[in-house]
């Protein structure tokens, strides 16, 4: 129920305390799609606290596409800003970019947390971008498992990206809202997630070091989904790829 996830009220008082305390500089707002979430959600925001300590983050966004279960009584507790959205990622990917603050994005789903310190890299990150030469970054793909089948495709992921830079959703996305919206924001076609990554090139891409770390596997398995990031590499049409996911 709801009141297990109390102690995530930490985070509106932090927002509180950092108003009156008129922090401000480079900051991020973290944009959560979700849709029934609430079995990962608070592991989520649990991954943000230290970030919002440390004034790194200034609001926590979740666009929800209609949730019928406790999600946006969580989200409410944890203090995050609630936007309605539509069914698809895509759509709560954008609006929740859209009714953003701050001048860094930070897409990250439901069931990803991000690994203690993950700040401090993207301070680091953020404070080497310019204007005139803007870059995003992902996080290193991880799974909260201990199993063979995990490292594996944790490795997969790494080959993929160090290969390819075409980092998934669940690696999370930090980015410049300037650069996101020039680049005209997340579209409704098949794995939105890549389809960003390809706008934004491999050369405005950074690979960070600290890990996203995901509670289960991807629906899809990993080698089918190493063939179809090949295809993405291949710049196959949206549509075609959509038919072979």
């Amino acid at each position: 129920m709801v009141n297990t996830f109390a102690c995530n009220t930490l985070l509106q008082k932090i927002y509180d305390l950092r108003r009156r305390l008129g922090h401000d500089g480079r900051m991020i707002s973290v944009v959560i799609p979700t849709l029934n979430a609430q079995e990962g959600l608070t592991r989520c925001f649990d991954s943000l606290i230290g970030a919002t300590v440390g004034g790194v983050v200034r609001e926590v966004i979740v666009a929800d596409g209609g949730s019928s279960d406790d999600t946006l009584a969580i989200a409410d507790a944890a203090g995050a800003h609630l936007v309605r959205a539509g069914k698809s990622r895509a759509e709560q990917l954008a609006a929740g970019a859209k009714a953003a603050r701050g001048d860094w994005l930070l897409f990250l789903h439901p069931e990803t947390a991000l690994a203690p310190g993950w700040e401090v890299e993207a301070e680091a990150f953020m404070a080497r971008v310019t204007l005139d030469r803007p870059r995003a970054a992902a996080f290193r793909f991880g799974l909260d498992a201990f199993e063979a089948r995990a490292r594996r495709a944790e490795a997969l992921a790494w080959l993929r990206c160090w290969l390819f830079k075409l980092p998934y959703g669940e690696q999370g996305m930090l980015i410049p809202k300037r650069l996101y919206n020039k680049l005209g924001g997340y579209r409704e076609v098949a794995m939105e997630d890549v389809d960003l990554v390809r706008r934004i090139g491999s050369r405005r891409l950074t690979m960070l070091r600290a890990r996203a770390v995901n509670k289960t596997a991807t629906s899809l398995s990993a080698p089918r989904r190493l063939a179809l990031t090949v295809l993405h590499a291949l710049r196959l049409p949206n549509a075609m790829l959509a038919r072979l996911g």
